[in-house]
């Protein structure tokens, strides 16, 4: 089955599991505050490192370097919010986990040795380009 399918409906079903056993246990109120709280604290603070990260990204701009993790990490903090915006204690987990500096560094980390790694094991493989040649002096008697 396409995994896009499967996050499409096993996502939903994850939160409202959720929502049932949070609810039963804390009240349908408090239930809800607490997820409008999540979402309001989320985006506050994603709001804050996302400007400490477009402040890093301008030094490493005035250093001449190029600031491909702060562009990495606005991307992350930017999808965190979105999660955060969300309902759902499953989605507010995973938004909490980006937003915080230390966490979405080791994931961030974890998914660019994946590609890396990747990418230099294709690249090895492949290290000639495979081609005929005609010399066209030779023919024209030049």
């Amino acid at each position: 089955m396409n995994t896009a399918i499967l996050l499409i409906i096993g996502i939903p079903l994850i939160e409202i599991y959720l929502f049932i056993k949070v609810g039963s246990q804390i009240g349908a109120i408090n239930t809800i505050l607490l997820i409008a709280t999540t979402a309001v604290a989320g985006i506050w603070y994603a709001r804050y490192e996302g400007f400490n990260t477009l402040r890093s990204g301008m030094a490493q701009l005035v250093k001449n370097e190029i600031p491909l993790y702060e562009i990495i990490s606005g991307a992350a903090i930017a999808f965190a919010a979105l999660l955060l915006i969300l309902p759902g204690f499953a989605t507010d987990l995973l938004g909490i986990l980006l937003i915080f500096p230390v966490t979405r560094k080791m994931i961030l980390s974890k998914y660019s040795t994946k590609q890396s790694a990747k990418r230099k094991n294709n690249t090895d493989e492949k290290n000639y380009i495979e081609g005929e040649y005609e010399d066209i002096e030779d023919k024209d008697g030049k």
